[in-house]
């Protein structure tokens, strides 16, 4: 693949903890705690820096202990974070989740402020550099303001990805839907960016058609165990899911796993159904790690695991 991918948005400092019984509220739970280097846009690019592609990310990073380490884990990853921003005196982003005895994620805290900082003339002084990229990453963790500048402006003809992320920011985002070209809800997300209950594939399909007026070229809805949909600008809309993982080690990283195979098969040029097919191996090799993102992850395993849980040629 040639070319290259820049990712504008949040790199975190992540704090995980999972119980290794039923979590009991309000109450201290046994279980184990890790730590590692996250944050939506940075895990995409990290996953994509896995299969091969060429990445940069521009972020706001502390002069602290997290920002030396997000700053180091880039450079061994080969994301280069050159162009992003050290703000003196103030903390990295941060991000603390706590995971069921499942691996599925119970709740989460982010301290996201200062992406404050990443302001309109620093996007703008890489301006050159961003519009040569194949695509551009970005999360609605980003201020409003930097979002509106992104979609608006600084991406000019570069096609633009984004993923809400949860509830909450997937409002944040919807007025700046219609100016990317893929968007990445789940379920809970694209209804509260529709207000239409996705129980049904005609309902998927209905709240997908309401994004897509927005001006939105693709719309791509992860399901869960039940894969995803994909609704274009073109009328089609096509459900696709791989054969259910048996056991799930990890959800917490899956949905930035699926972005990284949507976005590594546009860049591919794949067929529709093959670039879901890519992005929901991606989210199989998350879960089936304990890792929030799959150190094996490579194009090797993503082949293999295509072979393992494919339904259907």
């Amino acid at each position: 693949m040639s070319g290259y991918v820049v990712g504008i948005g949040a790199a975190n400092f992540d704090v995980c903890g999972r119980s290794r019984m039923p979590i009991v509220m309000r109450d201290s739970n046994p279980g184990s705690i890790v730590t590692s280097c996250g944050g939506v846009t940075r895990n995409v690019l990290e996953n994509l820096a896995r299969l091969g592609a060429s990445t940069h990310l521009i972020t706001a990073l502390g002069d602290d202990a997290y920002g030396d380490r997000l700053t180091k884990s880039c450079r061994e990853l080969g994301i280069d974070c050159s162009r992003s921003l050290t703000v003196p005196g103030h903390v990295s982003s941060s991000y603390i989740s706590v995971l069921d005895e499942s691996g599925d994620m119970l709740v989460a805290i982010s301290d996201m402020s200062i992406l404050e900082y990443l302001s309109d003339q620093h996007m703008d002084s890489h301006r050159e550099f961003v519009q040569g990229a194949q695509v551009i990453v970005c999360d609605p963790s980003l201020p409003s303001r930097a979002l509106d500048f992104i979609t608006s402006s600084l991406a000019g003809e570069v096609p633009v990805f984004a993923d809400p992320v949860s509830t909450s920011y997937a409002r944040k985002l919807l007025p700046f839907v219609g100016s990317c070209h893929t968007v990445k809800p789940n379920s809970m997300e694209l209804e509260a960016m529709t207000g239409i209950h996705p129980d049904s594939p005609d309902n998927i399909r209905r709240a997908c058609d309401r994004l897509l007026e927005t001006g939105v070229q693709r719309v791509v809805v992860s399901l869960g165990a039940g894969g995803c949909a994909s609704a274009t600008r073109d009328g089609r809309f096509i459900l696709r899911s791989l054969r259910p993982v048996t056991y799930m080690k990890n959800a917490t990283g899956a949905g930035d796993s699926l972005m990284a195979g949507l976005v590594q098969g546009f860049c591919l040029g794949l067929p529709e159904e093959q670039a879901l097919d890519y992005g929901l191996a991606c989210g199989i090799a998350a879960i089936i790690s304990e890792s929030t993102i799959n150190p094996d992850l490579s194009p090797e395993l993503i082949a293999k695991i295509l072979e393992e849980y494919r339904i259907d040629g």
